[in-house]
């Protein structure tokens, strides 16, 4: 088993995985891997990049829906071959989780969201931490950062953390609001973040990471 260790960040909406993940990875001298994940499955599943950015796998849902509509997927031997929306959604994480792996085995790095406490599961060199908090804080912080509706944001909240779950429990069959699944679950609402970053930091050191 290789790689310099991995910290897996599972966060509800507004629990700041966005802001900890970037920080701890500059702690520990490792990279952030968010956005590059679904670029990186588009590649391996031929989807225009543009397209790919444009319905981030922050829920889960973009990119294999962008493959269903195209009604086909690359065929390994050359080609094409015709998907139903049940096979997308399940090789869209069938990619995702290979990224994953890969990370982990290779550079290692801060993973935010994709099950990835779920894809990696025992490994030693990893570190599973979960964010979280009461939806009001939650819903305080993001209209305080970004000065949207609270209306707006109550809704988009959500709906977020329903198709997060419901990716997970569908996809694991497991509830990915459980402790069991994390080393460490932080209310990342009732502290500051920089504390947030400072707990997860030396947790992932008193593992061997970083």
């Amino acid at each position: 088993m290789s790689g310099a260790g991995v910290v897996t960040i599972s966060a509800s909406y507004g629990a700041g995985g966005d802001q900890v993940g970037p920080a701890v990875a500059a702690r520990l001298g490792l990279v952030f891997h968010d956005r590059a994940i679904p670029a990186q499955v588009a590649g391996r599943l031929g989807v225009p990049l543009a397209e790919a950015e444009a319905n981030d796998e922050t829920v889960a849902r973009g990119l294999w829906r962008i493959v269903a509509s195209l009604g086909t997927m690359p065929d390994p031997m050359g080609g094409v071959v015709p998907v139903t929306e049940q096979l997308d959604e399940r090789t869209f994480r069938l990619q995702t989780e290979r990224v994953v792996r890969e990370i982990a085995e290779g550079e290692g790095g801060v993973v935010l969201g994709r099950a990835a406490a779920l894809v990696l599961g025992d490994r030693p060199d990893a570190l599973h931490v979960r964010f979280d908090g009461p939806e009001q804080r939650r819903l305080d912080a993001v209209v305080a950062r970004t000065g949207r509706s609270p209306d707006e944001v109550r809704r988009e909240l959500r709906a977020n953390d329903a198709a997060r779950e419901g990716y997970v429990r569908r996809s694991y069959r497991v509830d990915p609001t459980s402790p069991r699944i994390y080393h460490l679950v932080i209310d990342s609402t009732a502290l500051p973040l920089q504390t947030v970053v400072d707990l997860v930091v030396e947790a992932a050191r008193a593992r061997g990471i970083g």
